[in-house]
């Protein structure tokens, strides 16, 4: 076991926060890629990459707010130099099925001269339950862009362990890992297993892109509306309608199945409303 400390860059996102738990728990040293972090990181600030990079053996590379966000190949190029420079040898990005500017940045990745793992991930099944669907869980209705689309929607704790083996173990290198959930699911089969795990009915609605890009102005502005309102265009038009195989490759087991993840953040109260 390396006893340099592994970067986990956005380790208070969904993602990142699970890796660095797990890592700390396995005993693995780590150094949290935030901005409120002791040694600090910053997207927005290059010069905080190489103190954070510094004396690393490795980095798990999660970009916010999104690769499909203008600048971000830019900035995943210049931080695989500032890796390089830094002498860390291996990069673990996570990217986005089926989105074009992610893909981008995982060429970049691929062609940097380092060791490296791609973890390419389906839709978060942690949308519903610690992102920006949990309040629309709350007040019962899903409005989402989707159509009847079936999407192989995933549990980010498989995501976490994907990573967690690419970081630390040996057999990942230069490997493209797609993580997706057990089965297909359309946004109305994914609000029934909602329904059946909180005991209330959630109810899906699909709605067109404009309607999403209207919304999505309210919440976050034009350029926020921009984007997911892009990302949804490309990745919920059928494109991802398919099982991918990397749980299975890195880990050796099935994916967790999208009911469990519903019965588990159920049991665990984020859904409970208020007395």
């Amino acid at each position: 076991m390396t006893t340099a400390p592994i970067l986990v860059i956005g380790s208070t996102g969904k993602t990142g926060r699970r890796i660095a738990e797990t890592l700390i728990r396995r005993g693995f040293a780590v150094r949290h890629g935030s901005r409120r972090a002791a040694t600090p990181f910053d997207w927005d600030r290059p010069e905080t990459w190489g103190p954070a990079l510094s004396g690393v053996s490795s980095a798990y590379v999660s970009y916010f707010p999104d690769l499909a966000f203008p600048g971000a190949p830019e900035k995943i190029a210049a931080l695989t130099q500032a890796a390089a420079a830094a002498g860390v040898k291996r990069l673990v990005l996570l990217s986005g099925r089926g989105e074009t500017h992610a893909e981008a940045c995982e060429d970049i990745v691929r062609t940097c001269g380092l060791d490296f793992t791609l973890v390419r991930a389906a839709w978060f099944a942690q949308n519903f339950s610690e992102g920006y669907l949990h309040d629309p869980i709350m007040q019962g209705m899903i409005a989402l862009p989707a159509g009847d689309v079936r999407e192989p929607i995933v549990d980010v704790d498989d995501i976490a362990d994907v990573a967690v083996a690419a970081l630390t173990e040996q057999g990942h290198s230069g490997q493209l890992y797609e993580i997706t959930g057990s089965r297909l699911l359309s946004f109305a089969e994914a609000a029934a297993e909602l329904s059946a795990a909180t005991g209330r009915e959630i109810r899906y609605l699909p709605i067109t892109l404009d309607q999403f890009h209207a919304a999505m102005t309210e919440i976050g502005g034009a350029l926020i509306a921009d984007v997911f309102t892009d990302i949804c265009r490309e990745t919920l038009d059928g494109r991802n309608q398919s099982l991918g195989d990397g749980v299975q490759r890195a880990l050796g087991r099935q994916p967790r199945d999208f009911a469990d993840f519903c019965r588990a953040a159920a049991a665990s109260g984020v859904w409970r409303q208020a007395a």
